[in-house]
């Protein structure tokens, strides 16, 4: 299998494109600051997955920037922290803040000349906006949770995908998933035969940060420490 053999790359965004662990850390901070006891990132983070993951499941409808507020909420319990529920909201709005990894703008770009760019993400609409500025690329297809109606790691998001793209005439095959979560995108892509590149941002990182554990490790396809790893490794590829 080459990186060459594929048509489409359907991708992650928050983790892999956009810095969410960083975007969440800044954003919990006006909660963090009023704790009153040593909270680590990493037990930030873990405990951050742990109530948006439930979340996610109990209200698939809702919004993701909602989601994040009810997020909030259950922090500020967890932590006997009082919060209002305008700074819940506030919270949620943060996503638009969140920054882009610095080489994701670049390697989009990059692969926007050789393959179909496909956004499947567990994101509203209005927040991807915002994201989507800063990754300075046209995407030819965007799927948001909020269009689906559930979030990632549910297998209906992945059969909207395959069904989005097999009326614009593409196979399963012709499809490479590219994102950082083992939880979110490489565990249900391995359950739909899909094929995967994982985008390791935490490779000098313990844990699985602000995603859960999967139930077993996900095998992949690829693996690269960065986008701009990938967009070298399409180039060294185009060469052989």
């Amino acid at each position: 299998m080459k990186l060459t053999d594929f048509k489409v790359l359907t991708l992650d965004c928050y983790g892999t494109l956009i810095d969410w662990e960083r975007g969440m850390i800044d954003g919990l901070k006006p909660l963090t600051r009023r704790a009153a006891r040593d909270l680590t990132v990493d037990a930030i983070l873990e405990a951050h997955a742990r109530h948006e993951s439930f979340q996610q499941l109990k209200t698939p409808c809702k919004p993701y920037r909602e989601i994040l507020a009810v997020v909030y909420r259950r922090l500020a319990e967890d932590w006997g922290v009082p919060a209002s529920w305008d700074e819940c909201l506030a919270y949620g709005r943060t996503i638009a803040k969140w920054p882009a990894f610095h080489d994701s703008a670049g390697a989009l770009l990059y692969l926007k000349k050789h393959y179909k760019l496909v956004m499947l993400s567990n994101i509203d609409n209005e927040s991807f906006a915002a994201s989507n500025a800063k990754l300075q690329v046209e995407f030819d297809a965007i799927y948001t949770s909020e269009d689906i109606g559930s979030f990632k790691p549910s297998q209906s998001n992945f059969e909207y995908l395959f069904e989005k793209l097999a009326h614009q005439g593409y196979e399963k095959s012709d499809i490479l998933h590219v994102a950082e979560s083992m939880f979110h995108d490489h565990e249900p892509a391995n359950k739909c035969g899909l094929a995967s590149c994982w985008i390791y941002r935490r490779f000098d990182q313990p844990g699985f940060g602000a995603a859960l554990k999967p139930s077993e490790m996900p095998s992949y396809d690829f693996r690269f420490n960065s986008m701009a790893d990938l967009a070298k490794a399409h180039q060294e590829a185009l060469r052989s």
